[in-house]
C-alpha cells in the first residue's frame, strides 16, 4: 500500500488518499426526473483509477537489463540468467561438455527444461533436444560463462522472464482483492449528500464492515434496511421502471422481469444480495460478492474472471435520491444484475476480466476503458432500434434518456478505437459506442484481448472456481483433450438429433 498522498481534484479542493489506486465500478450522476438539468458533481471511474495507478508506477518492477543478456536479479555479484540452447544428440559427448561448462563456473541451476528442439544446421533435427535454464552466476564470469556454452552448444540465447503483476489463481484468492484505497464517501468528502448526516454516516460504517468482514465460502450478509432506505429505493426504483421499455435492450427487460418475479424485486423491498446471488448464480454462473467500498481497476476487473460481481450494499443519502457521487445497491442492483443474468452479456463480462489478468498497467487503462463505453455506457442495436445495456445509463434516469436523444455522437463498437476514447466525468458522455450484438462484441473482444502481451494465456475451469495459468505445453495438451471429450459429445448429440455433423469446409 502506498504512503498517503494529496490529490488535487478538479473541483478545486483536495483530498488526502492512502493511494492513487482509486475507483468505482461507476456511479450515477447527479439528475433529475427533469431531462435537461445537467449533470453536478463528479464521479470515479475504473479508467482514472488505472490512469492514476499506471502514472503512479504502483504494479510490480519490470526487470533490468544488462547488456544484450537478460538479467533478473543482481546481488552480492551473482546474476540469475534465463538461457536456452540446442543440442544435437547425435553426439552424447555435447551433453556432458555442458555440464562440465556449468561445473566450471560453479553456476547454480535453479530450473531446468527440455524440449525437442527446432532442426539444427548441420542436423538430421530429428533427435535434438533444446534446453531451457534459470541458472545463477557470479557477475564477473557472465560473458565468458555464456561464450563458453556456444563453443558446445547450438543457437544459445539469452530471454527475458517476464514478469507480471500478481492476481488471484482461485476463487478464494479474492480475499486478498478487498483493500480499500480510499472511498468516495460521507467520511471525507465534504460535497458528499450524507457528509454533514452523522446517523447515515455510521449507518455506512457498519454496512461497511460486514463487507470488509466477508470471507469467500461464507453466507453473504443480510441488510436490514430501514424505512428510510426502502423509501430512496422506491423512488429510485419508480422513476426509472417508468422509462425502460422504451429505452432498456430486451435482455434488460427479461432480466429484470425475471429478478421481479422470482427474486423479490419491487417497489417496496431492497434485494438482499443472498437472494440475488443464488438467482444469478442458478442464471449464468455470476455470483455476488459485498465490497464495502471502492477497489482497485485490476482487483475489480480479476474479480470478473472468476464470474465474481463486486457489489455494495449501502444506499444514497435520502435527501438525494436521484444521486449518488460513488457507486451504491441502486447502481448496482438496477444497472447490472438483470444484464449479468444474460449468458452472453455475463460471458462477455468475464472475457474482459480474463483479458486483465496480468495485464500491464497500460492494458489495465485500455481495457478500464472498454468496460466504461460496454458494461457501463453501452449501446446496442436492436429491431433496427438503438436500445442501452450499460449499467451506468440504465441506472440513471438523466443519461438514460440523454444517450438515446438527438444529442450524442454514435459510433459502432470497435475495441482498438473505444480503448483510447477520451472519456468524460463531468457531464454526459459526448460519445457512445454502439455493439450491433453482444454475440459481435464478445467476438472482437476476443480478438483484442488476444493482442494483449501476456508470457501466458488463461483459462476458467467452472468445476474449482479456479484459473488455469497455461505456461507450459503439458497443461495445454490437456486443455485440449478436454475440449475434445466436450465435442464428442456435442457429435454425438448431432448424430442422435439425425443432423450429423459437416466437417467440409464451406
Amino acid at each position: 500500500m502506498q504512503p498517503a498522498k494529496t490529490v488535487q481534484m478538479e473541483k478545486g479542493y483536495s483530498k488526502t488518499i492512502n493511494s492513487v489506486r482509486q475507483i468505482s465500478i461507476t456511479s450515477m450522476k447527479t439528475e433529475s426526473v427533469v431531462q435537461n438539468i445537467p449533470f453536478v458533481g463528479r464521479k470515479r471511474s475504473l479508467i482514472d483509477d488505472a490512469r492514476k495507478e499506471r502514472a503512479s508506477g504502483s504494479s510490480s518492477p519490470g526487470p533490468s537489463r544488462c547488456d544484450d543478456n537478460f538479467v533478473f536479479e543482481e546481488k552480492e555479484g551473482l546474476v540469475k540468467l534465463n538461457i536456452i540452447f540446442a543440442l544435437s544428440n547425435e553426439e552424447n559427448a555435447a551433453f556432458f561438455k555442458t555440464g562440465k561448462v556449468f561445473e566450471t563456473f560453479e553456476v547454480k541451476l535453479l530450473h531446468i527444461e527440455s524440449r525437442p528442439a527446432r532442426k539444427l544446421k548441420n542436423s538430421s533435427g530429428c533427435n535434438d533436444l533444446e534446453f531451457f535454464m534459470k541458472c545463477e552466476v557470479h557477475s564477473s564470469d557472465k560473458d565468458i560463462f555464456i561464450n563458453s556454452l556456444k563453443r558446445i552448444a547450438d543457437s544459445v540465447r539469452t530471454v527475458q522472464e517476464e514478469k507480471v503483476p500478481w492476481f488471484p489463481r482461485k476463487i478464494r484468492d479474492l480475499d486478498k482483492c478487498q483493500l480499500l484505497v480510499t472511498k468516495y464517501d460521507p467520511d471525507i468528502d465534504q460535497d458528499h449528500p450524507g457528509f454533514s448526516d452523522p446517523e447515515y454516516r455510521k449507518r455506512r460504517c457498519f454496512i461497511a464492515e460486514l463487507a470488509a468482514n466477508y470471507k469467500e465460502g461464507e453466507q453473504l450478509p443480510r441488510v436490514e434496511y430501514t424505512q428510510e432506505e426502502v423509501a430512496t429505493w422506491r423512488q429510485v426504483y419508480q422513476n426509472l421502471r417508468s422509462i425502460y421499455p422504451d429505452r432498456a435492450c430486451k435482455q434488460f427487460l427479461d432480466g429484470l422481469e425475471q429478478l421481479e418475479r422470482e427474486c423479490g424485486y419491487g417497489e417496496d423491498s431492497i434485494p438482499q444480495l443472498r437472494d440475488v446471488s443464488a438467482f444469478l448464480k442458478e442464471k449464468t454462473g455470476f455470483q455476488l460478492r459485498p465490497v464495502a467500498g471502492l477497489l482497485s481497476a485490476r482487483d475489480f476487473l480479476a474479480s470478473l474472471a472468476f464470474r465474481m460481481f463486486q457489489c455494495t450494499q449501502y444506499i444514497r443519502h435520502a435527501s438525494a435520491p436521484m444521486h449518488s457521487p460513488e457507486p451504491d445497491c441502486c447502481h448496482e442492483l438496477l444497472g447490472h444484475i438483470p444484464m449479468l443474468a444474460d449468458k452472453e452479456f455475463a460471458q462477455f463480462s468475464q472475457e474482459i476480466g480474463l483479458a486483465s489478468l496480468g495485464a500491464s498497467d497500460e492494458d489495465i487503462e485500455r481495457l478500464s476503458t472498454l468496460y466504461w463505453f460496454t458494461v457501463e455506457f453501452g449501446l446496442c442495436k436492436q429491431d433496427g432500434t438503438v436500445k442501452a445495456y450499460g449499467a451506468g445509463l440504465l441506472s440513471s434516469y438523466g443519461e438514460l434518456i440523454y444517450a438515446l436523444s438527438n444529442k450524442p455522437e454514435y459510433k459502432p463498437f470497435n475495441p482498438e478505437e473505444t480503448a483510447v476514447q477520451p472519456h468524460q466525468d463531468q457531464t454526459f458522455q459526448p460519445v457512445y459506442f454502439v455493439s450491433e450484438s453482444f454475440e459481435d462484441a464478445k467476438l472482437k473482444m476476443r480478438h483484442y484481448s488476444s493482442s494483449i502481451q501476456r508470457p501466458f494465456q488463461v483459462r476458467y475451469d467452472p468445476f474449482t472456481c479456479s484459473l488455469e495459468v497455461l505456461d507450459q505445453p503439458c497443461k495445454v495438451q490437456y486443455a485440449l483433450g478436454q475440449i475434445r471429450e466436450d465435442l464428442k459429445i456435442l457429435h454425438s448429440a448431432l448424430e442422435k438429433l439425425g443432423c450429423g455433423l459437416n466437417t467440409e469446409p464451406e
